[in-house]
């Protein structure tokens, strides 16, 4: 079952890298104008997808300027040179399309990371850039005919590194 599932792991980064490279090379643009600058870059994810958020702004090797966007805290602290990351497991999540409607309203550029589900009306159609994460469905079989093993985190921080990689090229140009 592990070979069967890193097999179609591979596959899906493999899917990812050459459907969405030019997308992280420009959310990493993106993102960097913070860097660059005196901005942050925000993380705002929830559930599963705070891994994100916690390898960019709390691990080992952080992205310069990173922070975890707190819950419920007010858009009024954000300034013109912050940047945001929004990382939901797909496209129409409510919660995540709401803060990025508030982000739009203050002329906050931001990059998101998601399944698209609906093209153009949810993350991907309000995002300055979108990567999509390409996980419709579990990996793996059942007997049964259903799928499971659905591993959004691990798709989401295959592109956060592609980010990260791309971002750290951009910065080191600046010093």
């Amino acid at each position: 079952m592990l070979k069967m599932f890193s097999t179609q792991l591979s596959g899906l980064f493999n899917r990812i890298q050459e459907h969405e490279d030019f997308a992280i090379e420009d959310g990493a643009r993106l993102l960097a104008q913070a860097a660059v600058g005196d901005g942050k870059i925000y993380i705002y994810a929830k559930e599963e997808m705070k891994a994100v958020a916690f390898e960019a702004a709390e691990s080992r090797e952080p992205v310069k300027n990173a922070a975890i966007w707190p819950d419920g805290q007010s858009l009024d602290t954000v300034s013109d040179v912050d940047r945001f990351l929004i990382v939901a497991r797909d496209s129409a999540d409510k919660d995540a399309i709401a803060f990025a409607h508030g982000l739009k309203e203050r002329e906050t550029p931001f990059v998101a990371i998601s399944t698209v589900n609906d093209e153009g009306k949810g993350l991907d159609g309000l995002a300055d850039v979108h990567i999509n994460l390409r996980l419709t469905k579990g990996l793996l079989p059942d007997e049964t005919g259903n799928r499971f093993g659905f591993p959004s985190s691990m798709a989401a921080l295959f592109v956060y590194y592609g980010i990260k990689f791309t971002l750290d090229e951009i910065l080191s140009e600046y010093e």
